[in-house]
């Protein structure tokens, strides 16, 4: 019998983890967070999702092939805020599954964070 083993790749190792990991197809992120944390919940969003889309390019996808993402907020009082960054972003008719919880931040400065999964189509 053979075996179909694919190499793992890994994109931005560090020493605590990768930025991603690409295996079998699927690109799965570590937690991407904003380029400025100064920024409202809004901007926060804006900036996080220009790291995700950057991220998906250089794992081979793009946002029409999200499987799945868990979206983390420090207040659900700013779910609506967040959620009119995300409803602008993402491609209309390829909505992925999507969780989205309060949590307490690494840093208080942080208002989202989010996780990525990702098929691979390049």
């Amino acid at each position: 019998m053979k075996r179909n083993i694919r190499v793992l790749q890994r994109i931005g190792v560090g020493e605590r983890m990768s930025r991603a990991v690409i295996h079998q197809g699927t690109a799965y992120f570590c937690g991407q967070v904003p380029k400025d944390e100064t920024e409202d919940m809004q901007g926060q969003t804006r900036s996080l999702l220009e790291k995700v889309d950057a991220l998906l390019a250089e794992a081979g996808s793009d946002k029409r092939h999200i499987l799945s993402v868990t979206i983390y907020i420090n207040d659900m009082a700013e779910f609506a805020a967040m959620n009119a960054v995300w409803d602008a972003w993402v491609a209309e008719g390829h909505a992925p599954a999507r969780a989205c919880v309060e949590a307490q931040m690494a840093r208080p400065s942080l208002k989202v964070e989010m996780s990525v999964i990702a098929a691979v189509i390049a």
